[in-house]
């Protein structure tokens, strides 16, 4: 390393706060899934568990690895999710209308937390200087 290479920071106290937000939020929206679709509402087709399950399950590796890139991918895929969320709490009664209302409230949360994440990673970068930047960039995974 250069002596105008600086090393790469590591994330800010609300960045890692955030990012925890966002994978327990990621967790409870698949245990949601899980235990609906096997237990608590079936549809009694499976698909949608298949169908709706391996995205979110994608997202995890990317955002224990603070790739932004994740993060702004899920603060999209997730709204397909409220739309389902939405049809099946305006269409559905007793448990599975409260398991929709659950699951839209985990999808606003996860999307808000995801918002402040990348937002917050966005200013971190623009404050750090050139150089640092470049460096930092250099290292990240």
């Amino acid at each position: 390393m250069s002596s105008d290479e600086a090393p790469a920071r590591s994330p800010d106290a609300v960045v890692r706060a955030s990012q925890l937000a966002a994978l327990a939020f990621l967790a409870g929206l698949v245990l949601l899934h899980l235990a609906r679709e096997l237990w608590l509402a079936p549809t009694g087709r499976g698909t949608l568990l298949v169908l709706t399950l391996p995205p979110l399950l994608l997202c995890v590796r990317g955002m224990l690895l603070h790739r932004m890139y994740t993060f702004r991918w899920l603060s999209l895929l997730i709204w397909l999710y409220v739309a389902l969320a939405a049809l099946r709490a305006t269409t559905e009664i007793g448990l599975p209308r409260a398991l929709a209302v659950l699951e839209l409230l985990l999808c606003t949360l996860l999307f808000a937390i995801s918002v402040i994440y990348i937002r917050r990673r966005q200013r971190n970068a623009a404050a750090m200087p050139a150089s640092a930047g470049a460096a930092a960039q250099a290292t990240a995974p």
